[in-house]
């Protein structure tokens, strides 16, 4: 997974954007309802904050307090450097938080967990309570016909292809299963805090 993020991270910020690969996708409303989520971010109370899988930083840079950004990839981590020089970043493993018990107030994480299966998600979890007393999880909206899990094959611009694990969530499942509650639920974009 590492090597894919590292070879993704030049057009990471994309699909977020809808740049790239992405310039022609329907998305109604992703624009507004993308500053919306900032906006649910930016108004998080400030805390000291372990942002895992941080990728870019593009959400990053919306957390206030102290910051700290925490990914596998250095070529993610050389982008958030510069989308959020106020955090600070380390390289590391998201299953294994290279922190001691408690070190934060929270635990942010955007589009990682979704990407985790079974066993890594309880892994996961099991770092992220341990090292902080609350969770707050990004992950996009189950529309539609889609399947609440599957595996995606993804093609990066250089034409390298790549099968992903991803999972899609409602409101109340997600919240449900971190033991948490809902903080934002918009047609593209779901904020969860356990």
């Amino acid at each position: 997974m590492k090597a894919y993020y590292d070879r993704r991270a030049p057009e990471y910020d994309d699909w977020w954007l809808g740049e790239g690969l992405f310039a022609d996708r329907d998305r109604p409303g992703w624009d507004e309802e993308r500053e919306q989520l900032a906006g649910v971010i930016a108004e998080l109370p400030p805390l000291r904050t372990l942002d895992v899988a941080c990728g870019t930083g593009f959400l990053t840079k919306h957390l206030r307090g102290e910051v700290v950004g925490l990914d596998a990839s250095e070529q993610m981590l050389a982008r958030a450097r510069r989308q959020a020089p106020n955090a600070t970043f380390v390289q590391g493993d998201a299953l294994s938080l290279p922190f001691e018990d408690g070190a934060f107030d929270r635990v942010f994480t955007s589009y990682f967990y979704c990407h985790l299966e079974d066993e890594d998600r309880e892994r996961f979890l099991a770092e992220a309570r341990r090292v902080a007393p609350e969770v707050v999880v990004v992950a996009s909206i189950r529309r539609g016909d889609d399947l609440p899990e599957r595996w995606d094959d993804r093609v990066l611009r250089d034409g390298s292809s790549w099968t992903v694990f991803k999972r899609v969530f409602e409101g109340g499942d997600l919240a449900h299963e971190l033991g948490g509650e809902i903080v934002f639920e918009g047609r593209w974009f779901l904020v969860v805090r356990a």
